[in-house]
């Protein structure tokens, strides 16, 4: 007789116990592989999300900086050689290698006025583009008369408006950061002069915090006119996706098209978006680590047991001859065999899981649950845990003094 016969007929002898030994093997790779599924979806939802909300990328015209220092004490800087950015120069951005990975790319032009006999910010901005990189921002009143709905033209390959003739619906609305329409007393319907052209506020935003609470924001096209800089802007802000491309990488690419910029990455949003998936990646890693040691304790147990319960099978066996390396084979046949079964009914299972939990969590766009490597990988830690829970019962029954396992029969 065959050694892996006589471990089938041991396992079919022990039915009961191996199948609660298999049940809670498919138990532990189920509950690894839905884990592993899920948190590889949450990894790359939340990092798309932290990716889009808000600027990751900032480009701003090229300038030189003089440091002025008296004393060996810098008392201020001053910048000459500024550069000028217009918009058509954004339009190579959609010919870099990695175009796909910008999201949103907001130009404007931002500008001192003045305002009742004082000075402010204008930001001259294309407002569908302003809105979706700031996914923050509440408004009370409205929105300019097409900043959600306004047909759009190609910018680099992106989402932006066309430049609005004047005249245009909507050319001559305005939308007040909170503090400033405060402490100017002004609220949606309200008119404001700016720079002689007459202005409707559609809308206050809500206090977010920011500098955003301080500004007067409208079109890009009449903020140019207003300010008598046709076509130009001087702050371009870029929500990239670096889940698959290092934000370094498109800062590089882009400044290879855009010289005359200056191309730089926002740290703290990098930074942020990397511990979240960190973060989370830690956790999944955890989990599992414990569920594994579970696993790997319930097979030593159980297989502890049946080796106890053999010890009359197993000395029978020595004393017909067996040696001690053909009983630790006919343990560990058995263990392969649970461990194998246990892996592929614990991954049908947490496939099924996924399946029925992707109606419910499908905004984590799980786009390919099925991932064979994740099968190999179910597989193979199952059999590696397995065996190494059996190892020690294996040496143990091999172990066994054939004289006094029989002396008890």
């Amino acid at each position: 007789m065959r050694l892996y016969d006589i471990s089938l007929k041991g396992l079919r002898r022990r039915l009961g116990r191996m199948l609660l030994l298999l049940l809670s093997l498919a138990t532990a790779v189920a509950t690894l592989v839905t884990l592993v599924t899920i948190t590889r979806s949450m990894n790359h939802s939340v990092a798309h999300r932290m990716d889009e909300f808000g600027a990751n990328i900032v480009i701003v015209p090229q300038a030189s900086d003089l440091a002025v220092s008296y004393g060996g004490i810098t008392v201020g800087s001053a910048a000459y050689d500024v550069g000028v950015l217009m918009l058509a120069d954004l339009e190579p951005i959609g010919s870099i290698r990695n175009a796909r990975n910008v999201s949103v790319l907001a130009p404007k032009l931002v500008s001192a006025v003045s305002l009742e006999s004082r000075e402010v910010l204008m930001a001259g901005v294309i407002f569908p583009d302003e809105i979706r990189l700031k996914q923050w921002w509440q408004v009370h009143g409205a929105y300019p008369v097409g900043a959600t709905d306004a047909p759009v033209a190609t910018l680099g390959g992106h989402r932006a408006m066309a430049q609005m003739e004047a005249g245009v619906s909507g050319a001559d609305q305005a939308v007040l950061g909170s503090r400033l329409a405060h402490e100017l007393g002004l609220a949606p319907g309200d008119m404001l002069v700016v720079e002689g052209r007459n202005l409707q506020i559609v809308g206050v935003l809500e206090e977010n915090g920011s500098q955003d609470d301080q500004i007067l924001f409208v079109d890009l096209t009449l903020a140019q006119q207003i300010a008598h800089r046709p076509g130009e802007i001087n702050l371009v802000e870029i929500a990239a996706l670096c889940s698959d491309c290092p934000v370094e990488e498109l800062v590089r690419q882009i400044s290879e098209v855009l010289p005359q910029g200056r191309v730089t990455a926002v740290r703290q949003a990098v930074t942020l978006r990397a511990e979240t998936v960190d973060q989370l990646t830690r956790f999944a890693v955890v989990v599992s680590a414990v569920v594994t040691l579970i696993g790997g304790l319930i097979v030593l147990t159980t297989m502890l047991g049946a080796v106890t319960e053999r010890r009359h099978e197993i000395g029978l066996f020595r004393a017909l001859g067996f040696r001690r390396a053909h009983i630790e084979r006919v343990i560990l046949g058995e263990a392969l065999v649970i461990s194998l079964a246990g892996g592929i009914v614990g991954w049908a299972a947490g496939m099924g899981v996924v399946a029925l939990l992707r109606p419910t969590i499908d905004e984590l766009a799980m786009t390919s649950p099925w991932d064979p490597a994740l099968a190999l990988a179910a597989l193979g830690g199952t059999l590696v845990v397995g065996l190494a829970g059996s190892l020690y019962p294996a040496l143990r029954a091999a172990a066994l003094d054939p004289v006094t396992a029989l002396r008890a029969l």
